[in-house]
């Protein structure tokens, strides 16, 4: 368990040392009691390079929440619960931060497979969560209401990448891929339907088990059904640099496009050749990319120059994994600020939360949207660009 704020017992030890070190007894000065907020990232496990990312910016959010004095005095205490990439563990720890620990809020799970585990629970609790997971089903104002997604759906990711590849690079056969998990599953059967409605032919369709550590095979049947284009949908980089790794091996100069981790910094050391991942595009989000002339927003620059003042490492991640990490605690103590710390009242905030300025985006919910990430934001990138878990957008790309 990791606790970001001295403990009510901390702070009598400290008190009471005080005191005998000043030779007299005093009365110990009572602190406001910390705000509880759980969190459940994966930190470990095949799954967790989303999680170490996004773990950055929550870290930095939360310590400087508390540095500029807390929620009217109150500092947040983070509990954290390692998911390890595993959806039982997930639902262990949300009923542990919800029963026992009694939080005011969770943040998380980072990954889908785990939160198609966790959402039900939470909402059964009645325990407000903000979360960055993608298949559709994760929010629903009716069965979840206190549950909110501060991050894009399936139907916003795989309409972007599709028409990438059928509308700007006119490839109109197409292999859909994806690993196991419930994330990679759920995308695969969201994304197949969308590309056959836009004109496209899915030559190939499959979900393979990430640890599998040949896919040769599973290329070459692409290759044979006459696929133009690849479309991988996996958080895991070990199965995402295999792919591409075993395109270059073969010497296939079929391109790559799909899930954000095809770009990040553990999938690029897990290539054997650099030049392998050209012709690699991934999604990502306008607000953290890079517009002509190399520049990125002036508020995504300030938020780089903080994390280089805090020593965040950024050239082996994602930005927008750390710029949402970051964003997530935020928006949480605004809405307590505002509105209090009671659930209902954190709730009724994030129902009427109109365009929050984020680094990672501007997020508007409703009573009846509770998905609050825009469309217009939703692009693709050269993986081969990245420079500070940033990229350039990909070649043609006009949305």
């Amino acid at each position: 368990m990791t606790k970001m704020a001295m403990t009510r017992r901390q702070a009598l030890v400290s008190a009471g040392a005080a005191a005998l070190a000043g030779g007299m007894a005093k009365p110990a000065i009572a602190a406001k009691e910390p705000i509880l907020i759980g969190y459940l990232p994966a930190l470990t496990g095949p799954s967790s390079s989303t999680g170490i990312g996004i773990n950055r910016g929550v870290q930095l959010a939360v310590q400087e929440i508390n540095e500029a004095g807390g929620i009217d005095g109150r500092q947040i205490e983070l509990i954290v619960r390692d998911t390890q990439s595993d959806p039982m563990k997930a639902v262990n720890g949300a009923a542990e931060l919800s029963r026992a620990e009694k939080v005011s809020a969770v943040l998380g799970p980072v990954n889908s497979g785990e939160s198609l585990a966790v959402v039900p629970l939470l909402a059964r609790m009645n325990t407000p969560q903000i979360h960055p997971c993608w298949v559709d089903s994760l929010t629903d104002p009716k069965k979840y209401p206190m549950c909110f997604r501060n991050a894009p759906t399936n139907q916003q990711i795989g309409g972007a990448a599709n028409r990438y590849v059928v509308d700007v690079l006119k490839r109109k056969k197409v292999a859909v891929v994806s690993d196991t998990t419930g994330y990679g599953t759920a995308s695969v059967n969201a994304y197949v339907p969308m590309l056959k409605a836009q004109g496209a032919e899915v030559v190939y369709q499959g979900n393979v088990d990430a640890a599998n550590p040949d896919l040769k095979a599973e290329l070459l049947r692409m290759q044979s059904a006459g696929a133009e284009a690849i479309m991988p949908w996996s958080v895991n980089a070990g199965f995402l640099s295999r792919i591409i790794n075993t395109r270059g091996q073969m010497g296939w100069d079929v391109p790559i496009v799909g899930q954000t981790t095809l770009g990040s910094g553990q999938t690029r050391d897990l290539l054997e050749k650099t030049e392998y991942w050209a012709k690699v595009y991934p999604n990502n989000f306008r607000p953290v990319c890079y517009a002509a002339g190399g520049k990125l927003p002036e508020r995504t620059t300030a938020f780089l120059d903080r994390l280089k003042s805090a020593k965040v490492e950024v050239a082996d991640t994602l930005l927008w994994w750390i710029a949402v990490g970051y964003d997530t605690p935020r928006m949480i103590a605004e809405a307590m600020k505002s509105a209090g710390t009671e659930p209902d009242q954190i709730v009724g905030y994030l129902n009427k939360l109109k365009g929050y300025p984020g680094v990672y985006g501007d997020i508007t919910f409703t009573s009846e949207e509770h998905n609050g990430y825009p469309d217009d934001e939703v692009v693709m990138v050269e993986a081969n660009s990245s420079k500070n878990g940033a990229f350039n957008l990909a070649p043609g790309y006009n949305a």
